[in-house]
């Protein structure tokens, strides 16, 4: 097995709120990719006393612990339990009720001998390549069709934050784990695996400077590293000839790359 794994914080003003971990068995053919998008609130109350690096700790931590302690148990059901558990962990502190408590999204991904189970949850995305070389991203597009417009707005953003209609993350409400994306895949048709924050997967999907088996390839060839100074590069360009196509400068950036082995 082989895995590279690299998160690059957007602004050294502000901590990183990605969270991304891979554990490889060193006695069994099993392993588990874990990575998380912290959700940057607004300006603003988000009735939490912890703030979104808290989150994505506790909740990355326990779902590497959980996926790899619980072999049997589906992917969706071990989310659910992590929610549950770090939503107890700040409940008696917090207002986990508020629109903004801490969230963010997900990508789970857990192999044996003989399959290859994913999760994803929100704007991350899950990239698996087939022995041929063909690539397939699973994504949750949820996000992608909200209105640019919508999203400009803070208020109009609330109102579709999980909710039906709109998009979902992790936050406090563990039934958010039954409308992830989720699938099994045969083991012997996965060659290798990658999964990206939006701030990495932004290479592609906002910069257009390749498609997904380009991005595949970089993370082949350069490494988890490589893909991240690629995408700096075109966000300083996009910045010099008038950032129309980004939010802001740079984002929270992490990549995780996995060869599972025959």
């Amino acid at each position: 097995m082989r895995s590279d794994v690299v998160s690059l914080p957007g602004s050294p003003e502000r901590p990183n709120e990605d969270w991304v971990t891979t554990v490889l068995s060193a006695t069994e053919d099993r392993g588990t990719l874990v990575l998380l998008d912290g959700v940057t609130p607004p300006v603003g109350d988000d009735g939490c006393v912890h703030g979104v690096p808290w989150f994505t700790a506790r909740l990355g931590g326990t779902l590497t612990e959980l996926s790899a302690s619980r072999p049997d148990v589906p992917l969706a059901e071990i989310l659910s339990a992590a929610i549950r558990r770090t939503a107890e962990a700040h409940r008696g502190t917090c207002d986990l009720s508020h629109v903004r408590t801490p969230q963010a999204t997900v990508v789970l991904a857990r192999w044996d001998g003989a399959v290859v189970e994913h999760l994803v949850l929100s704007d991350s995305v899950l990239l698996l390549e087939g022995p041929d070389g063909a690539v397939r991203a699973v994504l949750d597009d949820r996000l992608d069709r909200v209105p640019v417009e919508v999203l400009r707005s803070v208020a109009a953003t609330d109102r579709l934050r999980n909710r039906e209609g709109g998009f979902f993350t992790t936050a406090a409400d563990p039934a958010v784990a039954g409308l992830a994306v989720t699938g099994t895949v045969p083991r012997a048709e996965v060659r290798s695996l990658a999964a990206l924050t939006d701030g990495a997967s932004r290479w592609v999907d906002l910069f257009g400077a390749g498609d997904w088996a380009d991005c595949l390839g970089v993370l082949r060839a350069e490494g988890a590293l490589g893909l991240l100074r690629r995408v700096r590069e075109r966000e300083l360009a996009d910045a010099a000839a008038g950032g129309v196509r980004r939010w802001k400068l740079h984002d929270d950036a992490t990549a995780a790359y996995v060869e599972p082995g025959p």
